[in-house]
């Protein structure tokens, strides 16, 4: 940490994760070795692990110190999931096998035989049941309990249905598919009846029986790390995302925003949107509103919120940056709103205004890659990066509290008012 505030970042090229933490007077010193997001995290939040001590010993790396296990992950489009059809796909590199059972409700499982590991996409699937391609085990699509084994003979009593491939939680709602990921067990352990969730998948918050509707995708060549503090990064705006009809490089300015912490995460609290942007002076003639407030909340493990109000009108959207493998990582963008539902190409013309600004910050994080391949220092200064900091905080914190079976202490110990230029 130097005097004026700066995180200095070392290369990345440890192969230990560490947790090492001091609480003096309410501040917090920590640093992260990460192998698999390969950099070293340091950051200075407000009390946050104090019941670490200074003598934590290095730990082997473990998939837990860049993927957040035990929740709800965006899995894929309701709509490139079709009946009776099987798609692959990969989620904190756990390989899945997702369909759609006769009756249309969607499935997850683990996709590989417990038998002699042949990936289950390959198979067949009649609607309940998935018959693997290499020896014709079926399992039951929702709970992975194996129904049968064709070469077993009659006198033989092998209790088949002790046998489980794997089976996630899996639901459907706001357009997308989204599987609930378990903490892993131990690489010998197998599968066993399916895990029940501790809590329902997040919604896009809505303010009325009528809205429209939209989602878009895309893939960004990153940690999930690099992709979630990319996506509270509050001062890229003028130099990324630059357009007529936005905003330009020449309207920043000064801002101040007041911040405040909630359950696992953070929250911006309401404000008037920024004046250097062009649709929300429209939206403001549109709605004849005496105001317009917007909210923003980061939630573990990768949830932003975005929430608009401008009297009977409003806007919100969530945003997921998924992990997929070590360094790849998916965004997801949900929207739903009730502003210019009459006009017919509104929904078009929303998802192209988003399609240009997720595309914009993935051409950015496909070129900060190749810098990152090399190591670089890196570092996080105050007050812009200080999102990021907490990020890092939480998700120690979220460690921490699940190794030792207490209650999470959040990195915030309260509201703060931070400032930058942007």
């Amino acid at each position: 940490m130097l005097d004026d505030g700066t995180l200095n970042l070392p290369p990345r090229k440890h192969l230990w994760e560490l947790l090492r933490c001091t609480c003096v007077a309410g501040s917090f010193r920590g640093l992260c070795w990460s192998r698999a997001s390969a950099s070293i995290w340091s950051f200075n939040a407000v009390t946050l692990l104090g019941i670490v001590t200074n003598e934590a010993l290095p730990q082997t790396q473990t998939p837990d110190s860049l993927m957040l296990y035990g929740f709800w992950y965006r899995t894929a489009p309701s709509s490139e999931l079709r009946q009776k059809q099987l798609r692959r796909t990969v989620l904190l590199e756990t390989p899945l096998v997702l369909g759609r059972d006769s009756q249309g409700k969607p499935f997850a499982m683990h996709d590989a035989c417990p038998h002699r590991g042949m990936p289950l996409s390959y198979g067949l699937f009649d609607g309940q049941r998935l018959e693997c391609s290499y020896h014709g085990w079926k399992f039951d699509a929702h709970t992975g309990q194996c129904q049968l084994i064709p070469s077993l003979t009659a006198d033989q009593k092998l209790k088949v249905e002790r046998i489980y491939a794997g089976s996630y939680p899996c639901q459907e709602h706001d357009d997308y598919i989204w599987v609930f990921i378990p903490e892993p067990k131990p690489a010998a352990a197998g599968f066993s009846k399916p895990v029940e969730p501790p809590f329902p998948p997040p919604r896009v918050p809505k303010f009325s029986e009528k809205y429209k509707i939209a989602h878009l995708t895309a893939d960004l060549p990153c940690s999930v790390d690099h992709g979630i503090i990319g996506l509270m990064d509050p001062a890229h705006g003028p130099f990324v995302h630059q357009a007529w009809w936005w905003r330009s490089r020449h309207s920043i300015h000064e801002k101040q925003k007041n911040f405040e912490p909630i359950s696992n995460g953070f929250r911006m609290s309401a404000h008037t949107p920024s004046s250097n942007s062009a649709p929300y002076k429209l939206l403001r003639l549109y709605a004849d509103a005496d105001s317009i407030t917007t909210t923003i909340d980061f939630v573990l493990p990768n949830l932003r919120y975005e929430t608009i109000r401008a009297g009977k009108y409003w806007f919100s959207s969530l945003t997921t940056v998924t992990p997929i493998t070590r360094d790849h990582c998916r965004i997801d963008v949900v929207a739903c709103w009730n502003l210019f539902r009459w006009m017919p190409f509104g929904a078009g013309l929303l998802k192209f205004v988003f399609a240009k600004f997720v595309e914009q910050d993935r051409q950015t994080m496909e070129r900060q890659s190749e810098g990152l391949k090399h190591n670089p220092h890196l570092m996080l200064i105050d007050d812009a990066d200080r999102p990021a900091k907490w990020y890092f905080g939480l998700k120690a914190a979220h460690l921490e509290a699940k190794r030792t079976g207490t209650e999470m202490t959040h990195p915030m110990a309260g509201p703060v008012t931070l400032k930058w230029r942007s």
